[in-house]
Formats: structure tokens, sequence, C-alpha cells
């Protein structure tokens, strides 16, 4: 039988997958950027990933995401864990992310399975391997196989869990019985990474979730995280079936969860655009009025 074990919490438990604002002219905002760091951390994040896939890490320049980093963390450092994405399908490029973002102060790096190049499972291990050898921040693997084709299997997670500087996963590949056993056999920490299984994973032993709701939802979710904690699942439940709407409206498969998080940030009156960079397209005014009347129908007001 499996011995259970009970992972640490390293980068909190509502951590936002952030948002890049952009100004009108497509710059990187890097006021709006702090201004939404410490907006999302009052609101009841405790952590947020800067540049991760939602933050448009593919169009944005590495002086860019070194910018932004330092800004987030100089506007929230002190008050929550923030994590920058450097995964990339370059093993020597991710390397020199991660070195950049240790320099700038990251408390963790989000290291994404390598996409579009497809590598075995033996060159997943190498890759990890070689990214957690060259930093003392601890890592998180980004599981995200619909995006990178190619998931991390069971045996290789729990491969890499013998890294002492590999810490914890987040989950985007929604095989919950895998996750499971992974959770059962090793320390690594589970994040959620679809908010749509927020509870699900919650349930089955997840120390947290790395979402794209709560860039409107944050406190909802840290009430639905705790209400999990103390055991009350009907609580828990009614919560998330608060937030089907909300999730319905920002990750609609019409659109994109970048796209549609950052009209609502918009909508709140959060960030001054919705201003994205190609191959992403703004959302429409047509888009813009669905997505208030989902988030109203979740009790968001805009």
């Amino acid at each position: 039988m499996a011995a259970i074990s009970t992972p640490q919490i390293p980068f909190g438990r509502v951590l936002t997958a952030m948002v890049t604002p952009f100004r009108a002219d497509g710059a990187v905002d890097l006021d709006a950027a702090q201004r939404l760091a410490a907006h999302l951390i009052d609101a009841g994040c405790d952590g947020l990933v800067v540049s991760g896939t939602t933050g448009e890490s593919p169009t944005t320049s590495d002086q860019e995401k070194d910018q932004l980093l330092r800004a987030v963390i100089d506007a929230v450092g002190d008050h929550a864990h923030v994590v920058a994405g450097v995964g990339t399908y370059d093993t020597h490029h991710t390397v020199e992310l991660t070195a950049q973002a240790e320099k700038a102060g990251a408390n963790g790096a989000l290291v994404v399975t390598p996409y579009y190049n497809k590598p075995p499972q033996s060159g997943l291990i190498r890759h990890f391997t070689a990214v957690a050898d060259a930093t003392g921040l601890p890592v998180m693997l980004y599981d995200i196989p619909g995006r990178t084709g190619t998931p991390i299997e069971t045996g290789t997670l729990l491969r890499l869990a013998e890294h002492p500087n590999i810490v914890a996963v987040k989950d985007a590949k929604a095989d919950l019985f895998a996750g499971a056993e992974v959770i059962a056999n090793s320390g690594l920490a589970y994040y959620s990474g679809d908010d749509a299984l927020n509870l699900p994973w919650l349930a089955i032993g997840a120390v947290g979730m790395v979402s794209v709701v709560s860039h409107v939802a944050a406190g909802r979710y840290r009430e639905l995280a705790d209400a999990v904690a103390a055991g009350n699942l009907d609580e828990a439940r009614r919560l998330n079936t608060q937030l089907i709407p909300a999730v319905q409206g920002i990750m609609t498969k019409k659109s994109q969860g970048a796209i549609m998080a950052k009209a609502a940030l918009q909508l709140l009156g959060v960030i001054p655009t919705r201003t994205t960079r190609g191959p992403l397209i703004d959302a429409t005014d047509e888009q813009v009025v669905e997505l208030k009347s989902a988030l109203a129908e979740a009790g968001i007001s805009t």
C-alpha cells in the first residue's frame, strides 16, 4: 500500500496566473502590472505567477519578462509568493530565464513541459533536471499536454520528485487518478491548473490552485480552499457552483483565458485596456457583453 505523504505548501494556496497588462500601443504597462498585483493580493491571493501562458509569455521578450517580474516583486514581494514562468522548448534558454528570475528575486520557477518538439520522457527528465540543477529556486513543473503535446507521465513525475529543488506540479492534464497516485507516492505539492477542476483537485489532496478565474474571484477561491481544508465539502460545493458561470465566461472555448481575463479586469476597472499581442486578439464588444452577463450570474458585479 502506498504511504500517503503530506506535501508542504511551497507557493501559497491561491495563486493567480497573472495577465500582463499592455498599453493601447502594445507596450508592457509596468505601472498597471503593479496595481494589478496589489489588487490580486488584497483580494485574497497569496501567490502570483508572472509570465506564464496567461501572461502571454510567448510574445514578451526576455528583457520584458525581467522588467515585469521585478516590478511585481517590488509591488507585492513582501506579501506574496511570486513565481516566474521560465519554461521554453529550449533547455539552455530555460536555464537562462531561470537564472534571470532568481537574480530578480523570484520565490520560485514555473517550468512548462517543452512544447512543439515533443521530447520523449527521458528528454523531459534531462530537461527538468538541468533546470533544477542550475538554480536554488524551488521548481514547479507545469503539465499541460493539451498545449505542449507531451504529458509528464506518472513514472517521470515520481523520478523527478527525487530532486530536492523540484517541489510542485501545476496540473492541467485533467487526470485526477494519475495525480492522486503521484500525491500518494511523493512529496510533490499539487496545484490545480484548471479552474473547472479546482474543487476535485483540492478534494484529492492538491494544496492549492494556479488560477485564471481568480483574477475576478480570488476571495471566493480562498474561501473554497479553506472550506476543503476544514473538511466542509458542502460549503466548498456551494462556492464551486456559484463560480461555474465565471469559469464558463472566462475559460470559454470560443476565446482564450488571457483574452477574457483581460476583458474582465477592464470591466472591473482594474486595468485600463484589454490589449493583447498577436496571435491573440482582443475580446470583441459582443464577447464583453456575454462576459459581463456571466460574471453577474456568478455574483461578480462590474
